[in-house]
């Protein structure tokens, strides 16, 4: 699959709140398809449907342990994702930087004080 159809995978499933719960839940460990509807008022099958939306986007995987078969969550797609919606994080980032320094330009030669720093991502 090419990283443009794993995005758009990845996205596509991740846009429904059920999904995102079930993604949540397999984050702490594996879980059988009737682990994964307990919370939900679904049937089985609608469960079902939304574990293969998860699946065909690579997010979980299904394995074979005798009668069961747990879905684990695949990190790969949400790393690709991350690190996608890093490149637009970054690029927004050095616009505002610019645009405060503008800023801080433009009172400067009005006489305004300059505005203070902003806060950093790791809130130091």
């Amino acid at each position: 699959m090419l990283l443009s159809e794993q995005l758009d995978a990845t996205f596509a499933a991740l846009a429904d709140p059920t999904r995102r719960a079930i993604l949540a839940r397999l984050a702490t460990g594996e879980a059988t398809v009737m682990e994964l509807a307990e919370p939900f008022a679904m049937s089985q099958p609608a469960i079902s449907r939304h574990l293969k939306v998860l699946e065909r986007a690579g997010l979980i995987s299904r394995g074979r342990d005798a009668q069961r078969r747990p879905c684990r969550m695949e990190p790969a797609p949400l790393v690709e994702a991350t690190a996608w919606i890093e490149r637009y994080r970054q690029i927004w980032e050095d616009h505002y930087e610019r645009l405060d320094a503008l800023l801080d330009e433009l009172k400067a030669a009005r006489g305004d004080s300059p505005s203070p720093p902003p806060p950093t991502p790791d809130g130091a």
